[in-house]
């Protein structure tokens, strides 16, 4: 199996036999590397604001068009860059954050889009299903022997496009429907000898099953089973338990789902999960946008800041890689009182994990329409993440049915400027 953390990758390698082998020839190629992320990152938090939330009253305001919205833009910690006036808590901490103003993609339908921003590749591309870049961080990055699950996900809308593709059932992930009750029935209702004698009992069964048909399916069962009484029998278990927390920590983090999810996310990554969504739905604003988008910036800010302020005075913000996004975002202009679905260019942030903040990288044009300044499409911003997580997507890498992949579209370019 290849290494996705190996520093050069076979296309790099291919390279350095081409130009020689000796000093003379490798120096180049390697000179040619210099913008390379160090991989501080060691997890990654993503905010999915599901619908897609608009990028002109959130963090690409057009205060000088009076067709893009109603809300006004305010100055943030970092002198010339301004946000909603929503979002007055987080532009405190803009000095962490790096806003991406020109992503600029191509599926405009729910479905298809998450699949694309998910897994990098189009529904359908290719006749294959793709796995979801949690999934790729759990088989790359993810500790094998680890017995909490490396991808989990806390979200209320859950699809295909979180699965795990040919991946596999090993890197499926675990969901949290609420975050306030975790996982729930980790206890067994019989005696601990019972518990072994059961599961020993389900083992042979399993095994002889597996034996006799030699279906994927056997073995996905069989994985399902393993995956959860590791996690009964774990004390890493405690992290999915909110209650540990002090009351004024979960207070600061807000009291929605949402806010609790970041909450959750911070205690699985400080445990050692390497990959956690956490959904904040409604941004499917095509009635009522203004009060929904503040409504729903008035829970965003809370927790989304509270999260930063955390992982920072925990020392764990530069190896933590936070993404706020969406499957897209929403037409610059109105449509009576709503907002249509936008693919051709919306707004992202990165925040810790080696990104340098305090920056704004990309431009659309004055009314919010297009991008009038470095684009970013799906597979750029695949290949960022990857990049700044230390995940080679360089490397092809085979399909169970023996086909070379790559991790990321070979179209794919990751943004440097984010730690450049």
């Amino acid at each position: 199996m290849p290494s996705f953390r190996t520093p050069v990758s076979r296309r790099a390698a291919l390279r350095l036999a081409l130009a020689g082998g000796s000093l003379t020839g490798w120096l180049p190629v390697l000179a040619a590397r210099p913008a390379a992320a160090t991989a501080r990152a060691r997890a990654c938090i993503v905010l999915w604001m599901d619908g897609g939330p608009p990028h002109t009253d959130t963090f690409d305001m057009k205060p000088d068009v009076a067709e893009c919205g109603v809300y006004k833009d305010i100055p943030t910690a970092v002198p010339g860059i301004r946000v909603s006036e929503l979002l007055p808590k987080f532009a405190g901490q803009m000095t962490h954050a790096a806003v991406v103003r020109g992503m600029s993609t191509v599926e405009n339908e729910h479905l298809r889009a998450r699949v694309h921003l998910r897994t990098g590749y189009r529904s359908g591309q290719g006749g294959l299903t793709y796995p979801s870049l949690g999934s790729i961080a759990s088989e790359s990055i993810g500790e094998p022997d680890f017995p909490v699950p490396s991808y989990v996900a806390v979200a209320d809308v859950r699809d295909r496009s979180h699965g795990p593709g040919f991946l596999g059932p090993r890197h499926q992930p675990l969901f949290v429907q609420d975050p306030k009750r975790g996982v729930e029935n980790l206890r067994a209702m019989v005696p601990p000898p019972a518990v072994d004698g059961r599961l020993g009992l389900l083992d042979e069964l399993e095994r002889g099953f597996a034996g006799e048909y030699q279906v994927p399916l056997s073995h996905t069962h069989r994985s399902v089973y393993e995956r959860a009484v590791r996690l009964m029998r774990t004390e890493k278990a405690r992290a999915f338990d909110l209650t540990l927390e002090p009351l004024k920590t979960r207070a600061a983090y807000g009291e929605s789902s949402f806010g609790q999810g970041c909450l959750l996310a911070r205690r699985l990554v400080e445990t050692g999960v390497k990959y956690v969504e956490v959904g904040l739905g409604g941004w499917d604003t095509h009635f009522e946008n203004n009060e929904a988008v503040k409504r729903l910036c008035g829970t965003l800010d809370q927790s989304m800041t509270t999260l930063v302020t955390d992982l920072k005075l925990r020392g764990m913000l530069d190896s933590t890689l936070v993404i706020w996004m969406g499957e897209f975002g929403r037409t610059p202009t109105f449509k009576g009182k709503g907002r249509d679905h936008y693919a051709r260019a919306w707004s992202t942030v990165f925040m810790g994990g080696g990104v340098r903040g305090g920056r704004v990288i990309g431009r659309t044009d004055a009314s919010g329409a297009t991008v009038a300044d470095r684009p970013v499409s799906a597979a750029d911003f695949f290949a960022t993440v990857c990049e700044l997580l230390g995940i080679d997507y360089e490397t092809d890498r085979d399909t169970p049915g023996g086909r070379p992949l790559p991790r990321v579209e070979k179209s794919g370019k990751p943004v440097r400027e984010l730690w450049t």
